[in-house]
């Protein structure tokens, strides 16, 4: 059926774009579900010449079920279609004049229900103008997983050990929840995201290209995760409970309760996990008391979050509607950290010391959101306003403790480290389309103010009274503001059935101040910056960045893009806070009050070719980036009680950063029970620059690969194989080595199909750790990191009213598919 439905639906599509610039009629309407009332995206509207059967035209519906198909005034005969729905027909129509053919009401064929798969339990992409949408449906292999496992198995994207999010390669990635940002990806961070259940997920968004509607952030390009909304009448949902080993446990509900009149939709999750993690470090020094120090360090998290989210759409009329939602996450989380100290002086022994964090974190995150949208029509003709407010409250209590245990037993250092960060974000957002004939223009406003607030305090143990003493160097208040105002607008246009093209321009304001509060003096951290850095700041950044996007079709099922953008990096607020703040005594981080925003320029050349059972896609790139951010090491010229030289790292402008690179990727399915995909990511950067005398100036290629098989056994049983490599890369002064990591899945439906039962293994080989080997004028490094050791999960989703079927799959849309699953 696949075979036959492809090349129908792009000869309708072709024979409509050819009718451009004629004088033409419209037909009209809306395909449903007779016994749900469903919309049915992408059913198929077959406009057919009654007097010469090969001429024919037509279209296919949108998310709404709508369609609106131009033609030329004659008599024709009329087809809905749409896979295991009994057609829909109107013979010897005379359409002279545009109609609207109403609510055309489609019901299901029992002879074809055997050849259905719901499109949910796979994984397609479509392809538009600007992006690449990755729709998740049933990847067993993040079953019981959070959303950074299930962005790790999206082409383009890679999640390292430490959780943080790249796209080829580059980690400057701008994370939104549908299409804005949002409390869940933590205004910046990702660490929100950890506690968000894979199984939430409806698609992601892979923008390396924006369009001008976007924010510009994020010079490599925005990831937009899109949350589940079902839009099916009646009440319907999945419930989803998994327990793992090491330590891990969550129950996740996704309900929708939807009428005629409104949509009541709910997320609410609950997990717990002791996930081990472990690194070890050997460090050499060319100057200081010890010629080298070797750590070993074992690390115990304990965590557990709340997640929900309750939102109400209400349709005031039948095209338009008002949605509120409420987002709340509250979150603890312990991390032990024990760290075995081995100091060597000429290569002999000279002591050795146990050093512990205990780290204590209460994390509360809320949000409020409002949303208008109105369809003036069936044209896309459309007004949305957006309302949100977001907050955060986050506070961190530490106890560090350092003992000597050889030569001899004695205390060396007690700290208590206590921590507040307080985010609130506004944002304001007015979008309008206008479709002029087959032309499209749209213009919009998008205000974004957020204010974050930091504390840190360091009290240290007076071994002489017995007391703590505070820390008058490292206590302070930090506020950062960052207020951004946008204005946009673009153009797009078909202007022939192979030339397609989407311009726009996006002139942003971006207002960064920082206020530093301290009841002691500073002198000292204003000499260790520099005295051209001011600690208390305001700063303009007033900028254009244009957005070009061309698709050109070469034949039916092969197409070029041609993308070009301006973006920005505005740094975050702990990349501005100039007071250090430690993870041990000897390695401190400071923040660099004087970091201004970097500006890229990128280039995107794409290809895609469709065959039969096979997809191809692949793209070239570059970019360069001005005042590129760069975290580099150096001795800050101070040493502990106990003789060691404290290294302090610091995120600085570094002069221009250029990158480059191609990416590929294949989906086939050769049969029904057997899916591949695979994919290929090659890159490179060159960077030049220097801070106080050193030159860090670098180059170097990597890439990254992966693989995906997905086998159908007998009985209905799924396995699932994915392997990802990341190739060695370095920067200034770090080489890291490549990482593989394997990941199995084997499921199986259970309760006629309404439940499955899954069993995963994340990291088969337990080898997912970071090795890096750092060097400098005075120290080199060598160090192994494992965030989280391999995890076994056993899952369990139960759907509600949501019936599961299997076979050929029905087709996701008329020609912006790829065709292709994984």
């Amino acid at each position: 059926m696949r075979k036959s439905l492809f090349p129908l639906t792009f000869l309708l599509l072709l024979g409509s774009l050819s009718l451009f610039g004629q004088k033409n009629v419209y037909l009209t309407g809306t395909v449903v579900d007779q016994d749900t009332n469903e919309p049915l995206e992408f059913a198929t509207l077959v406009v057919q010449r009654a007097d010469d059967p090969s001429k024919v035209t037509g279209g296919i519906t949108d998310a709404q079920g709508k369609f609106r198909v131009a033609t030329e005034p004659g008599r024709y005969n009329l087809r809905v279609e749409y896979i295991s729905y009994t057609p829909f027909v109107l013979n010897e129509q005379d359409i002279r004049s545009s109609r609207d053919l109403g609510t055309i009401r489609l019901k299901l064929d029992a002879t074809q229900l055997e050849a259905v798969e719901v499109v949910g339990e796979k994984t397609t992409v479509e392809v538009r103008l600007d992006k690449k949408i990755y729709n998740i449906g049933k990847d067993i292999t993040t079953s019981g997983g959070n959303v950074g496992d299930a962005l790790n198995n999206v082409p383009s994207v890679t999640v390292d050990v430490d959780g943080a999010i790249a796209l080829r390669g580059n980690s400057n990635v701008r994370i939104l929840i549908n299409g804005r940002p949002s409390a869940l990806a933590g205004f910046g961070s990702t660490d929100a995201l950890r506690n968000l259940p894979a199984d939430a997920i409806e698609s992601v968004e892979v923008i390396t290209s924006p369009s001008a509607r976007y924010d510009a952030e994020g010079t490599a390009g925005i990831l937009n995760i899109i949350l589940k909304k079902e839009k099916t009448l009646g009440l319907n949902g999945t419930v989803n409970a998994s327990v793992g080993f090491p330590t891990a446990s969550q129950v996740n509900t996704n309900l929708n309760l939807r009428t005629d009149k409104f949509n009541i939709f709910t997320t609410l999750g609950y997990s717990y996990r002791e996930p081990p993690g472990n690194a070890f470090f050997d460090n050499n020094y060319t100057v200081g008391e010890f010629s080298r120090i070797t750590e070993d360090r074992d690390i115990l998290r304990q965590s557990s979050g709340f997640n929900g989210n309750l939102g109400l759409e209400y349709f005031l009329t039948e095209n338009s509607s008002i949605t509120g939602s409420v987002f709340g996450r509250i979150a603890d989380g312990v991390d032990l950290t024990e760290n075995n100290n081995n100091r060597f002086i000429n290569g002999v022994l000279g002591s050795q010391t146990f050093r512990f964090e205990d780290e204590n974190e209460d994390d509360t995150r809320y949000q409020l959101a409002l949303n208008y949208r109105n369809e003036f029509n069936d044209e896309g003709h459309e007004l949305t306003a957006d309302l949100q407010y977001s907050r955060s409250d986050e506070v961190i209590r530490t106890d560090i403790g350092e003992d000597e245990t050889f030569p001899t037993n004695n205390l060396i250092a007690l700290e208590k480290v206590n921590e507040g960060e307080e985010q609130n974000e506004y944002l304001i957002q007015v979008d309008y389309v206008l479709p002029i004939g087959d032309k499209q223009f749209e213009f919009g406003y998008r205000g974004d103010f957020e204010e974050e607030i930091t504390s840190f305090q360091l009290d240290t143990l007076n071994q002489n009274t017995g007391v703590f003493d505070l820390n008058e160097n490292l206590t302070n208040t930090f506020t950062f503001d960052e207020n951004v105002h946008a204005v946009y607008t673009q153009y797009g246009d078909k202007l022939s059935d192979k030339f397609s093209f989407l311009l726009g321009l996006r002139f942003e304001n971006t207002v960064l101040k920082g206020q530093l509060e301290s009841e002691f003096d500073t002198s000292e951290l204003e000499e260790l910056l520099g005295e051209e850095v001011d600690v208390n700041f305001k700063k303009n950044y007033p900028g254009l960045f244009p957005t070009l996007n061309f698709i050109y079709e070469l034949g039916e099922n092969e197409n070029l893009s041609l993308g070009y953008n301006r973006r920005i990096n505005r740094p975050r607020g702990w990349f501005i806070n100039p007071f250090p703040s430690r993870s041990s005594r000897t390695n401190i981080f400071q923040g660099n009050p004087d970091l201004d925003p970097s500006f890229s320029n990128a280039f995107d050349l794409g290809y895609l070719k469709r065959f039969d059972k096979l997809t191809l896609t692949s793209s070239i790139y570059y970019q360069r980036e001005t005042n590129a951010f760069e975290r580099i090491q150096e001795e800050t010229g101070q040493v502990t009680s106990d003789g060691i030289r404290i290294i302090r790292s610091i995120p600085i402008n570094l002069s221009t950063e250029q990158r480059y690179g191609a990416e590929a990727a294949a989906l086939y399915n050769p049969t029904d029970w057997l899916r591949l995909n695979g994919s290929f990511n090659f890159f490179g950067f060159d960077l030049d620059g220097e801070f106080n005398g050193t030159d860090f100036g670098a180059n170097n290629v990597s890439w990254f690969a992966r693989f995906s098989s997905k086998v159908t056994l007998p009985s209905k049983i799924d396995w699932q194989t994915n392997i990802f490599y990341r190739g060695p890369r370095e920067n200034a002064q770090t080489r890291n080595k490549g990482i593989l990591s394997i990941n199995l899945a084997i499921a199986k439906d259970v309760f006629k199909e309404k439940g499955t039962v899954t069993l995963n293994v994340s990291d088969l080989l337990n080898s997912r750790r970071r090795q890096s080997f750092t060097q400098t004028p005075t120290f080199t490094s060598e160090s192994e990191f494992q965030w989280r050791e391999r995890q076994i999960n056993l899952s369990f989703i139960y759907r509600i009213n949501q019936k599961k079927q299997r076979g050929e799959g029905r087709m996701r849309n008329g020609g912006d598919d790829e065709g292709g699953e994984f």
